[in-house]
């Protein structure tokens, strides 16, 4: 049995050994647009990747910084390599955490030209958890006992081909790399 996994472009990928060369935005932006949020749980098709592009959306029209934007957009990256694992669950698996945030390190200095700074990391994960709230509203009908965040887009959780939302990630990805 290989210790790899074989990625869209047929890169064999260790993922528990992240390089720089083993990471793609085409191989990212490929599986996200077909990986569902939610764990599948979820009233209609809705992939990681139309969430990051959400995110990367909404950090743009906050005014954040290109690096801010491009990390919103980059954020699930990991969800590529080792696949999605629910909140609630993710406490209890300090391992895979590890290899998550291994290979988000990975992408972050691949494409960001380093790691995230603790200021930057606190804007993505704002951004990441007030979508959350909305996600959880329209996806799965879950009210939150909270006020609902205040956001600067609209945005849309219609069913869209992969094909689309891939070719949007790339696109963002070409026109936020552009801007750090």
């Amino acid at each position: 049995m290989p210790n790899y996994i074989t990625t869209y472009t047929g890169l064999h990928m260790i993922p528990t050994e992240p390089k720089l060369e083993d990471i793609r935005i085409e191989d990212m932006a490929h599986a996200l647009s077909l990986i569902t949020r939610g764990n599948g749980h979820v009233k209609q098709f809705f992939s990681v990747g139309q969430h990051c592009i959400h995110c990367a959306l909404e950090a743009d029209a906050r005014g954040y910084s290109g690096r801010v934007v491009l990390a919103c957009l980059l954020h699930d990256g990991a969800e590529a390599y080792l696949s999605d694992v629910p909140s609630p669950f993710k406490p209890y698996l300090k391992e895979y955490n590890d290899f998550e945030d291994r290979i988000l390190d990975v992408i972050f200095t691949k494409y960001l030209g380093s790691k995230l700074t603790d200021d930057e990391y606190q804007k993505m994960k704002q951004v990441d958890h007030d979508m959350l709230y909305y996600d959880l509203k329209t996806l799965l009908n879950e009210h939150m006992a909270i006020d609902p965040p205040e956001m600067k887009t609209e945005f849309s959780y219609e069913v869209r081909p992969f094909e689309d939302v891939e070719k949007q990630y790339l696109s963002l990805f070409e026109k936020y790399m552009k801007r750090i």
